[in-house]
């Protein structure tokens, strides 16, 4: 049984990059405003096109509305979404 691995956090496409050589399986993109990790959805959206087949993009949301989780979703291809609040 093999361990998966994400990474989260991730504001840029080359740290993603760097993230999966190193074995990622999953990047983590924070769209939590209060996060110095924040990212835009411009930004993630760059991130997950840069990413490689079968490496998972996860969108981290904290006490998110529904129309704010929406709107990532129609820019950004998630692979899953991650609820803290």
């Amino acid at each position: 049984m093999r361990t998966r691995v994400k990474i989260c956090g991730i504001t840029r496409p080359e740290d993603a990059l760097a993230a999966v050589r190193h074995g990622a399986d999953a990047i983590g993109l924070v769209f939590y405003a209060a996060s110095p990790r924040n990212v835009s959805i411009a930004c993630a959206a760059e991130i997950v096109a840069s990413l490689p087949p079968y490496v998972s993009a996860v969108g981290l949301f904290v006490n998110a509305q529904p129309i704010e989780i929406e709107a990532v979703l129609r820019r950004v291809n998630l692979n899953c979404i991650q609820f803290h609040g």
